[in-house]
Formats: C-alpha cells, sequence, structure tokens
C-alpha cells in the first residue's frame, strides 16, 4: 500500500502533514526501531520510560522509510515524515488500516477487570471452540489461533503487533477472538482502532496504583474501554460490583448484567460449593461445574452471559461449560496421594483475589485440616499492597511463609519489611519470612501434615522468576511436585 493511500483513509480530525514523498510503498510497520525493515513505517511512542522519538535516525538507518512522529528538528530528504499531535492517538488506526480492518472480520470480545479476566477469556475460548468455531485467545498466560500456542509477553499487545496479530488470526480463519484488556492498555490506547463485538467486566480491587497513582484513574482507565464502545455492540458487567453500574454510565453499547446477589439479566445462585466444584442455578437452568468458589461463580455467570449474547444456545453452552476446567495456574491443585497433602497454585497477586482464593479454601476444606500459604509481592509494583497481602494471608491461613515473587530490581528483603509492616503481633506468631522461593515451598511442605493445603500464590503459570533484569526458570507447580516426590 502506497503511503498516501494509507493516510488518506483514516478518519478526518487528525493533524497530518506529508513532507517528502508520498508514494513510498509500505512493507511494514513497528514501534521498535530495531525491528524496522526497508521501507517500514516507524512510530515514535512516547513511553513512561523511554521517548521513541529518540531512535528516529535508528530507524532511518534499518530502512525506514516513513516516520509517524510529533516533533522533528531534522529531516532526511529521502524520508516522508507524518507529524501529528499525538502518535499514541494516530497509530491504532493506521495499523487497523494497513492491516486490512482484521477486528472487523472477527468477532471480538474484550474482558477487562482486575481479578478473572484470563479465567473467563480462557472458558470463552475453550467453550467457543467446543461449539465448533475456530478462535484466537489473547491472555496474560498465553496467545492462541486454535491450537497454535504463541508465548504472550503482556496481557494485551502493543497496539500494532495486536492488529498484526489480530490480521493472522483472521487470515487463519479464526472466527471468535476473546481477549484480556488490561488497564495499562487502555490508558496507553494499545486497543486503540479495535471493533470490538462485546466488552465483559469482571470486578474491580486494588491494583496497579503504581502505574495509575490513585483508584479513580484505575476505574477511569476501565471505564474507557465501554465509554468508546459503539451503539451496536454490548456491554456484560458484574452489577454486584459497584463499578459494574460506573461502567455503564456513558456507553452507547447495549447494557447487560450479571449477578449473584442483585437483581441481573443473568441471575446466579450458589446451591452448592464443594471441592469437587459448584452446583449453580443460572436463570433457573442449574448445572454442576468444575471449578471451585463463589469468585468461579462470577465467572461461570459472566461467560454463560456472554455466550448467550452471542447468539449460542442456552442449554448447549451449559452443557459444555460443565466439563471445562479453566486457566493454567488459577485455583490449580497438585494432589499427593499418599500424604493427602494438597497443593493449590494460584496467580492471586492483590489483595481482594487472595483473599477470594483463602476464603474459598475455607469454606470447602474439613476443620481438621490446616491452610498454609506462599506468598510474596511483585518488586516495581504498587508498593501499597505489600502489606494488605500479608494481612490478608494472615487472616485467612494458619501458618504464612512470606518470601519473594517477581523482586526485579528491588531487594527482595525490603519487600518482606513492607509486607510485614501490616502485621500485629497475633499475625506475626503465624508468619515466618524466607527470602528464598524455592525453600520457602519446601518449608511449607515440611511444616504440613497429612491432608492440609498448601498454597502458592502470586505467580499462577508463570514459569520464570525475574531477579535484577534476568529471568530465571522457576515453575510453582514444579516445585511443588518435587517436594511432594511426585516428579
Amino acid at each position: 500500500m502506497k503511503a498516501k493511500k494509507l493516510f488518506e483513509i483514516l478518519p478526518v480530525g487528525f493533524s497530518v502533514a506529508l513532507n517528502g514523498r508520498d508514494d513510498v510503498e509500505i512493507k511494514g510497520i513497528e514501534i521498535d526501531s530495531r525491528k524496522i525493515g526497508e521501507g517500514f513505517i516507524y512510530a515514535a511512542l512516547r513511553g513512561t520510560l523511554v521517548d521513541g522519538h529518540s531512535f528516529i535516525d535508528a530507524a532511518i538507518k534499518n530502512g525506514a522509510k516513513v516516520i509517524l512522529c510529533e516533533t522533528c528538528d531534522e529531516k532526511n530528504p529521502d524520508v516522508t515524515y507524518i507529524l501529528v499531535n499525538d502518535v499514541r492517538n494516530y497509530l491504532g488506526e493506521l495499523a487497523h488500516n494497513y492491516f486490512d480492518h482484521a477486528s472487523e472480520s472477527l468477532r471480538l470480545v474484550g474482558v477487562t477487570g482486575t481479578n478473572g479476566k484470563t479465567t473467563v477469556s480462557t472458558l470463552l475460548f475453550q467453550l467457543f471452540t467446543a461449539l465448533g468455531y475456530k478462535c484466537g485467545l489473547i491472555s496474560t498466560v498465553e496467545n492462541r489461533i486454535g491450537d497454535e500456542i504463541i508465548p504472550a509477553t503482556h496481557t494485551t499487545p502493543d497496539v500494532v503487533n495486536l492488529h498484526r496479530l489480530l490480521g493472522t488470526m483472521r487470515d487463519e480463519s479464526c472466527e471468535y477472538v476473546f481477549m484480556e484488556v488490561s488497564s495499562h492498555a487502555v490508558d496507553q490506547r494499545r486497543i486503540a482502532g479495535l471493533k470490538f463485538e462485546g466488552a465483559l467486566f469482571t470486578n474491580i480491587s486494588h491494583d496497579h496504583l503504581d502505574y495509575h497513582k490513585t483508584m479513580l484513574n484505575y476505574i477511569k482507565a476501565k471505564k474507557q474501554f465501554f465509554d468508546d464502545l459503539t451503539n451496536d455492540v454490548f456491554a456484560l458487567v458484574n452489577i454486584d460490583d459497584h463499578n459494574g453500574s460506573v461502567m455503564l454510565q456513558n456507553t452507547k453499547a447495549k447494557k447487560v448484567t450479571y449477578g449473584l446477589r442483585s437483581m441481573a439479566d443473568y441471575k446466579t445462585k450458589i446451591l452448592e460449593s464443594t471441592v469437587q466444584g459448584l452446583h449453580l442455578k443460572i436463570n433457573e437452568k442449574e448445572a454442576f461445574f468444575r471449578l471451585i468458589g463463589e469468585f468461579n461463580a462470577y465467572n461461570l455467570s459472566l461467560v454463560y452471559g456472554a455466550a448467550v449474547e452471542l447468539g449460542q444456545d442456552p442449554d448447549q453452552v451449559l452443557a459444555i461449560l460443565s466439563g471445562l476446567r479453566g486457566a493454567d495456574g488459577r485455583f490449580e491443585q497438585i494432589v499427593d496421594g499418599k500424604t493427602g497433602k494438597c497443593g493449590i497454585v494460584d496467580y492471586a497477586h492483590t489483595p481482594d483475589a487472595l483473599e477470594n482464593v483463602l476464603e474459598t479454601i475455607q469454606k470447602v476444606k474439613k476443620s481438621s485440616i490446616n491452610v498454609i500459604t506462599v506468598v510474596g509481592c511483585g518488586g516495581d509494583r504498587d508498593k501499597t499492597k505489600r502489606p494488605v497481602m500479608a494481612k490478608v494471608a494472615c487472616k485467612w491461613s494458619d501458618k504464612v511463609v512470606l518470601t519473594s515473587d517477581n523482586p526485579r530490581s528491588e531487594d527482595p528483603e525490603a519487600i518482606l519489611d513492607d509486607m510485614v509492616a501490616g502485621l500485629d503481633d497475633q499475625d506475626i506468631k503465624k508468619m515466618i519470612r524466607i527470602t528464598d522461593r524455592m525453600t520457602a515451598i519446601k518449608t511449607a511442605v515440611m511444616m504440613s501434615s497429612n491432608g492440609d493445603i498448601i498454597l502458592v500464590a502470586g505467580k499462577g503459570h508463570e514459569n520464570y522468576q525475574e531477579i535484577k533484569g534476568e529471568k530465571f526458570p522457576f515453575d510453582d507447580k514444579k516445585i511443588l511436585k518435587e517436594f511432594f516426590g511426585l516428579d
């Protein structure tokens, strides 16, 4: 596609000035100057740590023929410069056009909220695959095109790679795509230019304040996703969460609700909750599900509602949902058959998620069984939740081992100091701190008695530990199995 044609078809309202040749054949778009090839567009994004304008010269040396930027001091006569007031606002529509409107060829559903995004998007992918559709999945755990697995590096990819991935999904004949939409992605306009058919909201609790600074900013970022929807799509929200109604305030989309406690379009009642699963009634239809806990009752209700809104048969949806197991590293159980000890690996890395998991364990376990929790907090992330996480762990556990999560650039001991600051004398009595995560898990197993439950929280599906800028192999599930003697 010629540069002139590519930019002519963009919506009115962008301040564009073509400088240089406009008949250049565009062969690709990138925001990373190192990935630029001959004939590419380089988009100079301003990030929180790095300004892409600093790499314009490097991009040109690598073959960029078009530069999308906000300022430019020097101009190469062989390069076309497109000056805009905000590259982020422009780039989504540009990528949408370059990849031939990929999201319009797909039935794209976005899932946002603090907790449950991965479980909901994964269940939808599994459900619609079982219904006979070829599907795409974009999640924290993995990206998938049918049976093909593509490793995920972010909850939501950058805007160019996202449109490129959707283009590949379209070319591979996917009909539905289910994707997690993070607050960072909305705020950084990584989903700009996408055409959604449905937007789903799980809940909001304390998270990402290192980035958003305040809960109000965090909520506004989530809400922006719904504010930008058009009137030909649907928005399905958790009405039991007081932010559910906030998400719907200004949206043009069809407004739909689900919940357990409030009147809702998709009303769910828990008939029985055990360690084997959930017996639910959703809109007067009963089914048993393998997933455990009230938080999964919400997830299942949302998946059911979304499927029905997408035109699927309610009875068939329930029949398939009842046999699904959810996402990797979400309340994943590892049982030692000899001792009856049960390890549970869960991604819970917010106070609310940790409390949901531990409260569920307390409700389904026998009174004689102890709960031992291994938990830490990530470095270079929201520090205010650290003391709260430790407090929640001690409140719902018989014993707690505080340890490292992904310390990143921070001192692991300093992170543990922040966590311990939230504990009182009673909490301290049931807590020990062991910085090395492997030793912490081993200690928890050694502390446990036959039949006890060991929750290893925070990392879930992750198979690495990030320390000082380097990722080292580390898998909570493998470590648990090793210390259970199951490997």
